[in-house]
């Protein structure tokens, strides 16, 4: 047996002493200022390919900070989408998007989206008129399965409000939470006139069947932080004068989770005069906890909760959350856990995402495995510009890496 021998290093300050207390040789690299050592042992040693233990190099020594327990059931790859037959299959001039989760009642899966007709315009014409996203004059509706993979259109589920109201323009990007044998949807909402500079907020609706009807809430129960200044009266996003929290433009894609007998609500914020930084879009997460369903929510002192992401993709797991953050930031494409919901680490990096505003089966064990709720499920996918449809993925966990006709098998 392999014998454990520790050898205590200084990382910071590469001042290393072995058990035969082999002194640094490279002393320009030695700083005085720290004191802190950890320790590193042989099986560190062999498992990273350390050559030299006097010197080590700044990704090493990130690499001895990792936690040592990880194993690979984080790690997933995710398979090419597959299109879906019946009503949601792609209709030419027809916009299909940002499926919710799907949940299981009378047998059949549910599943709610955003839906619109005809192409947009963009910024550049009349946009109290036009249609400037294919998100904008949208309404939520919803379709039912049996199998996951024929899907009948049963109609509209949440319209758009009366002129003049908080969601009067557009009603999209839904997610479901069933609770104690009601239904809540809640969903991004805007009031016209749908400019850039316009401030998404996000609203709810319930009800006591996933056939409706619904209920909607007479006031958002989810609005930006009003810390931000705009620089002059141009419609130009990214001219401020104060950019304010994380979420000072807008609050989207949001998504409640009972959670420690409180619901809390995640959401993808997005601050005024948005930067392009080293990992892409400057995009991060929030979380806003209430004691009911209808709220109020109040946003975490400790928000934003995530340095990349884009739609949120969050569940249960091992009395914690878990998330999939991918498309922006330099943490994107990443699985990450929080024992509170509040505080996540990286489990695993994983490559390109090629589902986007997943909707998870929450119908599955999702204390299975860590990743066992993203092993099928649905997805959009841009088919123009204009028009987007729903289609399903699939995922798998990857455990080895093995060449053709080779055995893969430890022994």
């Amino acid at each position: 047996m392999k014998k454990n021998r520790k050898l205590p290093v200084f990382l910071a300050t590469l001042a290393l002493v072995v058990s035969c207390n082999t002194k640094v040789e490279d002393k320009d690299v030695v700083s005085d200022d720290s004191k802190q050592t950890t320790e590193i042992s042989e099986e560190q040693i062999d498992k990273l390919g350390i050559s030299d233990i006097n010197h080590l190099s700044a990704a090493t020594k990130r690499a001895l900070k990792w936690p040592t327990d990880l194993g690979n059931e984080w790690f997933i790859q995710f398979g090419p989408l597959k299109p879906l037959k019946g009503d949601l299959a792609y209709e030419e001039g027809v916009v299909r998007r940002d499926p919710s989760a799907m949940i299981k009642e009378n047998g059949k899966y549910y599943v709610w989206y955003t839906k619109s007709v005809g192409p947009s315009q963009g910024f550049g014409g009349d946009v109290e008129n036009d249609k400037v996203f294919p998100w904008d004059r949208c309404d939520i509706w919803y379709a039912t399965s049996e199998d996951g993979e024929t899907w009948k259109e049963e109609g509209l589920a949440v319209a758009r409000g009366k002129k003049g109201e908080y969601d009067d323009r557009s009603v999209f990007t839904v997610e479901i939470m069933k609770h104690e044998n009601k239904y809540y949807l809640c969903y991004q909402t805007v009031k016209s006139p749908y400019s850039v500079r316009v401030k998404n907020q996000v609203g709810l609706a319930w009800s006591d069947s996933p056939d409706g009807p619904w209920t909607k809430s007479k006031e958002p129960i989810l609005s930006p932080a009003d810390n931000g200044i705009w620089k002059g009266e141009e419609q130009n996003r990214f001219l401020v004068e104060k950019r304010g929290d994380f979420d000072s433009h807008k609050v989207h894609d949001p998504c409640i989770i009972p959670y420690k007998g409180k619901f809390y609500l995640y959401y993808k914020g997005e601050q005024m005069g948005e930067e392009i930084t080293f990992g892409g879009r400057q995009i991060r997460h929030g979380v806003a906890i209430a004691d009911k369903p209808e709220g109020p929510y109040v946003k975490s002192p400790y928000n934003p909760i995530s340095n990349s992401g884009h739609e949120i993709c969050v569940w249960p797991y091992n009395g914690g959350i878990a998330a999939l953050i991918t498309t922006d930031g330099p943490e994107k494409n990443t699985v990450q856990w929080s024992p509170d919901g509040i505080n996540f680490e990286i489990m695993s990096v994983i490559p390109g995402v090629n589902a986007h505003a997943i909707g998870l089966d929450r119908t599955v064990d999702n204390e299975k495995e860590p990743t066992e709720i993203l092993r099928w499920g649905l997805s959009h996918v841009y088919n123009s510009g204009d028009y987007q449809s729903i289609m399903s993925y699939t995922s798998k966990r990857k455990k080895q890496h093995v060449a053709k006709g080779a055995s893969g098998t430890k022994k």
